[in-house]
């Protein structure tokens, strides 16, 4: 019986692989998913504009210099190098704050039509409230580089806030955790809508919104790396079940109060658009049943939903409110109208998408063959000694017939 048993999980894993390599084969044939081999910039409309992104804290170096204040990622990244993968950090990065020409003339050199950028919070306004100070130099640095963008006929696109919380916001009150970070970073918004809209005609309030208030204060992986200790031991405070909903409220008052901002006061004149990026997986239910399809919905919901039902609709998505219950924070009626179609754009970020047949395909690269060569001679082997064990037992049931007769 354990040989049965034996050969029959043997032969279930030679014939999985075995089907696995006969499923991804279309996947070689196929892995341009139907794209043309002569694709070019043809296939796009005139106006479709090609660009290059970039985040302020993952480039700029010269992070303390120049008169910048610390973000929560310098704090971060120094206090905790073991929670940095490599145990880097971004005081130097690609020292874009040096080479930004040359960074540039490269965008340009390669065929793109636009440049993003962050700008840094902690480097125009040190200590993240504009009425204690500006940092005159940062004001200059960020001016000089969408001139040289300009220069080089790129459309500069940029970002208010991608994730580097100034410090003595996250010393002050908490950052994100608590309401007044919404003044502040209206306060933000307005010195660099005044000082660089002339030039930007395209404005992102916040990137990737989920992600700070997922992996910074869910997962405790981004700065400022708050979580409860059962979700990840490295957090030393924090609270996985409340605190992501709390930032997630705060980050869409604060892009509303940026928003408002921005259209009563510089968008008739400086002639500019306003949105957000956001990001989100999609889902699929993993069968028609109405419990799974139910999931689907409720998963997208939860990543993007979150998002774009107050930005559409002022209020969180109905499956939200359900299952979050008391720790969701509630919207003002004003506040409601404030979120309500604030955005001219959506800015969609989309990092990887791997389609079924794309990933057999990787599961077909990842198989040794000659893993596969072993698993075949063992079952062969296996199989002819089973083969022996039946012939020895039928001999022997044969003899002992040939005995009763004889």
């Amino acid at each position: 019986m354990s040989l049965a048993i034996k050969h029959s999980l043997l032969l279930g894993m030679l014939v999985f692989i075995i089907g696995l390599l006969a499923l991804s084969q279309p996947a070689t044939a196929d892995c341009n998913n139907g794209v043309p081999h002569n694709f070019n910039r043809s296939y796009f409309p005139d106006d479709f504009i090609f660009g290059t992104a970039t985040s302020a804290y993952q480039i700029e170096g010269e992070a303390n210099t120049k008169g910048r204040g610390p973000s929560v990622w310098d704090i971060f990244t120094h206090e905790s190098p073991e929670r940095i993968k490599d145990h880097s950090n971004g005081d130097v990065a690609v020292d874009f704050y040096n080479r930004y020409k040359e960074d540039i003339q490269n965008v340009k050199a390669m065929g793109f039509d636009a440049f993003r950028l962050s700008i840094s919070w902690p480097r125009v306004i040190p200590s993240g409230r504009r009425r204690e100070g500006v940092n005159e130099e940062g004001i200059e640095f960020y001016n000089d580089v969408i001139d040289e963008i300009k220069n080089n006929g790129l459309k500069p696109f940029v970002t208010l806030f991608h994730w580097d919380t100034p410090q003595g916001l996250e010393d002050k009150y908490g950052g994100f955790l608590s309401s007044n970070i919404v003044n502040d970073f209206r306060d933000y918004a307005d010195l660099l809508f005044d000082k660089f809209g002339d030039r930007v005609k395209h404005w992102m309030t916040f990137n990737e919104p989920w992600a700070l208030s997922g992996f910074a204060y869910d997962d405790g992986v981004f700065a400022p790396g708050r979580c409860s200790s059962w979700v990840n031991r490295q957090c030393r405070a924090g609270n996985s079940a409340t605190e992501p909903y709390i930032v997630a409220h705060h980050l869409l008052l604060s892009h509303a109060a940026a928003v408002q901002v921005y259209r009563e006061k510089y968008q008739t004149t400086q002639d500019g658009m306003i949105g957000i990026t956001l990001f989100t997986f999609w889902f699929e239910p993993l069968s028609n049943r109405s419990i799974d399809i139910e999931a689907s919905r409720t998963a997208l919901d939860f990543m993007f939903g979150l998002w774009m039902d107050p930005l559409t609709y002022g209020q969180y998505p109905r499956r939200v409110k359900d299952l979050v219950g008391d720790r969701l924070p509630k919207f003002t009626d004003e506040e409601t109208q404030l979120l309500r179609k604030s955005y001219d754009f959506l800015d969609y970020n989309t990092i990887l998408r791997i389609m079924q047949n794309q990933m057999l395909h990787l599961i077909q690269i990842m198989l040794d063959t000659r893993l596969i060569a072993a698993l075949l001679k063992l079952l062969l082997i296996m199989m002819a000694n089973q083969l022996v064990h039946m012939l020895t037992h039928l001999g022997f049931i044969f003899f002992r017939k040939a005995s009763d007769i004889f």
